[in-house]
């Protein structure tokens, strides 16, 4: 069995199918609010 990961920016539109989208960065993206972005997860310790 093998998953796919997929890479997209923090600014790319949500599309069907994305599944779980995951932000991996020290710090959050300037210009980008938190409500409105589309990300589930926030693994700043990983980056």
């Amino acid at each position: 069995m093998s998953a796919d990961i997929l890479l997209k920016r923090v600014r790319d539109p949500v599309e069907e199918g994305d599944g779980t989208r995951v932000l991996v960065d020290r710090v959050w993206p300037r210009g980008v609010r938190k409500a409105d972005a589309a990300v589930d997860r926030w693994l700043k310790e990983v980056a």
